[in-house]
């Protein structure tokens, strides 16, 4: 069997924990704001095919109107999936940025008795 030397990529190093724990935090919720979204898309374009199909159905005339109430509900959940990926990004460079004050650093401040 061969030694494989790595060199320095792989040595021992300290790491600062709260900034790894931060950051990765960050990423999961990143991650998280997507697949929302994606899920948000995915309900849209069933109820969009959903309604589509009920629409086109010649024999159910009248289920015509569920056809359309599934298109309007599928607008109306790409709009909030849309509308919640948006603020929730704009919420998380405010974060970034130190506009928003978490609410443990309140906590923290002395009161003055």
């Amino acid at each position: 069997m061969r030694r494989v030397k790595f060199g320095k990529l792989f040595t021992h190093r300290k790491i600062d924990e709260s900034i790894i724990r931060e950051h990765l935090a960050l990423e999961r919720t990143k991650l998280a704001n997507e697949r929302t979204l994606l899920s948000y898309t995915q309900a849209a374009m069933y109820f969009l095919l959903g309604g589509l199909a009920l629409i086109q159905l010649k024999e159910y005339q009248e289920m015509h109107y569920i056809g359309y109430l599934a298109l309007v509900i599928s607008v109306l959940f790409l709009t909030i999936g849309i509308w919640r990926f948006i603020v929730l990004k704009n919420k998380m460079k405010d974060l970034l940025k130190g506009k928003i004050e978490s609410s443990a650093e309140e906590e923290e401040e002395p009161e003055n008795n």
